[in-house]
């Protein structure tokens, strides 16, 4: 948490956060060319600090979390509303049964140890009926224990890759890493 704002730790910080600051910096440049983004992340906590700044600054957002009772609602006011450019969503909440093509930009703000749980919040956009290019960014804070997970996140790919090999390859291409860290 504290890779993504102290202020989610810390209820008496008072200073500014850099990974913040960048992600707004990148969402301001996209909105005034009139995109939509979804942004993600795996903390409400994360997600109620850019709510707060969204009302103070007079954003239009729409809102999804594990709470939401409304959700279709909220998913059809992002898709008609021209107004609404941005959707914050709880990437567990967020990850199954929507289609939002009209977002042509995802925000990733924190990783998630399973790259499968960030996929599914990405396949959002990539529906049928999807007509624009969609960018994907991904907020990673240097020298965190969010590179860690990317690299934990790289070493599941790989050994699920080397799965759909034969068996004789795939027990060949292990390491001794591979092999503690499918036991563990």
């Amino acid at each position: 948490q504290i890779a993504n704002h102290p202020a989610m730790v810390d209820t008496d910080f008072d200073g500014e956060s850099g990974k913040f600051s960048d992600i707004i910096h990148t969402l301001e440049n996209i909105l005034t060319k009139g995109n939509k983004v979804l942004i993600f992340s795996q903390f409400v906590k994360h997600l109620e600090l850019f709510r707060q700044y969204f009302k103070k600054h007079h954003i239009p957002f729409s809102y999804l979390d594990g709470s939401t009772t409304n959700r279709q609602d909220v998913v059809t006011e992002f898709k008609t509303n021209e107004d609404i450019q941005v959707f914050l969503i709880s990437i567990k909440a967020g990850g199954v049964g929507l289609n939002l093509t009209e977002a042509d930009y995802v925000f990733i703000l924190d990783p998630w140890w399973n790259p499968a749980v960030e996929q599914q919040a990405i396949d959002r956009t990539h529906r049928i009926g999807q007509k624009n290019t969609v960018f994907i960014y991904k907020f990673i804070t240097k020298n965190s224990v969010e590179e860690k997970i990317l690299a934990l996140q790289e070493r599941k790919r790989r050994i699920a890759d080397s799965l759909i090999t034969t068996e004789e390859s795939f027990i060949k291409s292990l390491s001794e890493d591979d092999i503690r860290a499918i036991l563990e």
